[in-house]
């Protein structure tokens, strides 16, 4: 049944016509010299702890920005000083620069890859964990009208830090819950293998 719902509110959502974002690539461009320290210049982070921004969905990045100035949702003492004093327009700008770039592809462990595939395929019936493909699809291009946002070739480590965050309620900026009512049920170990799978989907 929880697929069923699951894949029910993705649809749904993919089918509302979100408005996307009017930001100016040209313009974010200037205004990512500020990210590039971590993120990279043109978005591919080599540090696996910080994501890589390039060819993610551009009112994604715009929200996660959002959400970190505000606080309530999402927080990170790095993050907090880089967005306070952003705009709404420097978060369209900035999402629409990163948008734009090509993202690097990753790779997954060999050892994991079986175990990882299994869960985002499928899931997990038994655990009541949904499949990953619902929402971020086959190839793990993610649907940027529903914000949902573009997971192929992100690094592992970045993955599998941000499920816990939404495992143990460090994160909370996901809508209805939907990330982490599946990662309360998964364990470190399913975690691991997924967050594997997924950077090396392409």
């Amino acid at each position: 049944m929880i697929y069923k719902t699951l894949i029910a509110v993705c649809a749904m959502l993919a089918l509302t016509g979100v408005s996307v974002a009017a930001g100016d690539a040209k313009a974010g461009k200037a205004k990512a010299v500020n990210c590039a320290g971590c993120h990279g210049l043109n978005g591919n982070s080599t540090n696996p702890a910080w994501p890589k921004l390039a060819g993610q969905h551009a009112g994604f990045i715009a929200k996660q920005l959002a959400d970190f100035k505000s606080g309530k949702t999402r927080s990170d003492p790095l993050m907090a000083g880089q967005v306070a004093n952003l705009s709404q327009q420097d978060m369209d700008d900035l999402g629409a620069y990163f948008a734009s770039q090509t993202g690097s592809q990753g790779a997954a462990d060999e050892k994991l890859a079986v175990a990882g595939a299994k869960l985002y395929r499928g899931g997990n019936k038994k655990k009541g964990v949904a499949a990953c493909i619902a929402c971020h699809g086959p190839t793990g291009a993610g649907n940027p009208a529903a914000k949902f946002p573009k997971l192929s070739g992100q690094h592992a480590a970045y993955v599998e830090k941000a499920m816990k965050d939404f495992r143990s309620g460090n994160r909370s900026n996901d809508m209805n819950k939907m990330m982490r009512n599946i990662a309360e049920k998964m364990s470190d170990k399913e975690i691991k293998a997924v967050a594997s799978y997924i950077s090396g989907l392409h």
